[in-house]
């Protein structure tokens, strides 16, 4: 398979000499490569559309390509189906710990901010909506059908969403990255970068925030700090119930992304693993939330 996969990469139209290719490791739903094509250096992302996931190439390469425009994402090199080419950034990779710096907060929600406010007027393509709780609805199909070995937990599973998309309340609606995994931003010592678009689409501000906090471990205290710091203002009784309910469905639908690709994915990663530890860290938001709610 890398040996079809260099082959389908050297042939790509873009380049202007002959290539050196690398494979990148991280990706969990498409395969990563680094190309050397004389000076210059570019991330090459195969990947088709997986349904599974409602995952769509062509959404992803439009919502790069917005995102290249509006100044936050790398230049758009290439695109075609099942491929995207993107100019390869030199920097640091972000982890978790990162993250949780607060100067590194600061600039992530300046950067939200301006993502949110400008990516409606630059997308260009379908109008894809990333609504949390369709997500987890749509996955109990998938996992049912399945016969996944967690199947005995979906109808629990459902009715907890249920309850917390009523928590939830009215929205908001913005363009949203929809998985800020730490490892999506690059800080090249000058500027921060965002990449990985595969489920970008309109949705509630609040998603992304409370994704950022799950992610990435956030205390109570930056949580309400980054709250206030996005919004500009301070925050409601209802906006921080609000808010926590999202991170209880950002945290579910993870779970629930795990247990679909335990059944779905071919690649090599341990879904198995993953799918415990983010029940753990799901059941035990929930039980928090129960506690303050």
């Amino acid at each position: 398979m890398t040996e079809v996969n260099h082959d389908v990469i050297s042939k790509l139209s873009c380049w202007k000499d002959t290539v050196k290719i690398e494979t990148l490791s991280g990706g969990i739903t498409n395969q990563n490569f680094k190309v050397t094509d004389g000076n210059e250096q570019f991330v090459v992302r195969l990947g088709s559309d997986i349904y599974e996931h409602l995952i769509l190439r062509s959404n992803e390469s439009a919502a790069s390509q917005a995102a290249f425009d509006i100044g936050v994402s790398p230049e758009v090199v290439h695109t075609e189906p099942g491929i995207l080419v993107i100019r390869f950034v030199e920097g640091k990779v972000y982890t978790s710990e990162d993250v949780q710096n607060q100067v590194n907060l600061d600039r992530i929600i300046s950067l939200l901010k301006r993502f949110h406010r400008e990516m409606s007027y630059q997308y260009k393509g379908y109008p894809v909506m990333f609504w949390v709780f369709q997500v987890i609805v749509h996955y109990e199909h998938v996992l049912r059908v399945g016969r996944s070995e967690h199947f005995h937990r979906l109808p629990d599973l459902l009715e907890i969403a249920h309850g917390l998309q009523l928590d939830v309340g009215p929205v908001d609606i913005v363009y949203g990255h929809n998985d800020l995994l730490p490892a999506n931003f690059i800080d090249d010592g000058k500027k921060l970068w965002l990449i990985d678009f595969d489920y970008a689409g309109f949705n509630s501000p609040l998603f992304d925030l409370a994704n950022l906090a799950s992610n990435n471990g956030l205390s109570v205290e930056q949580e309400q700090t980054m709250l206030a710091d996005y919004f500009e203002y301070e925050i409601s009784a209802q906006t921080w119930k609000s808010y926590n309910a999202m991170k209880c469905a950002s945290l579910l639908r993870e779970a629930m992304w795990s247990m679909v690709s335990e059944i779905h994915s071919e690649i090599d990663f341990d879904y198995s693993e993953y799918t415990e530890e983010n029940l753990k860290r799901f059941e035990h938001a929930y039980s928090v939330y129960q506690s303050r709610f």
